[in-house]
């Protein structure tokens, strides 16, 4: 199964979601390293959402598409909600920084 391969249906993929420090100090209780079930980054936003209700506003926006200061990165590259992840997977959520 390559990096990007969706798991077979009914198949329960891991992958570790990293948060930054921001959502931490806006959600009490949320880890910087949590571990959930999910195929796809839309699931991930679901889970997340799940556990800390609220957060998946923080992340994505009404279209459904990941917010525009919020990038998320597996295995080095940008992705979108629509995107699948394989197993054991490594999920980066990081807020842009601006400032001159």
């Amino acid at each position: 199964m390559t990096r990007y391969e969706r798991a077979p249906l009914g198949s329960t993929a891991t992958v570790t979601v990293r948060l930054p420090a921001l959502l931490l100090d806006l959600f009490p209780g949320a880890r910087r390293d949590v571990v959930v079930q999910a195929t796809s980054v839309r699931e991930v936003m679901d889970e997340l959402d799940r556990l800390w209700p609220g957060m998946r506003d923080r992340l994505c926006d009404t279209r459904p598409a990941i917010r525009k200061h919020i990038n998320v990165f597996v295995d080095g590259e940008r992705v979108k909600l629509a995107s699948p992840l394989a197993p054991g997977a490594t999920v980066w959520v990081l807020t842009a920084i601006s400032g001159g």
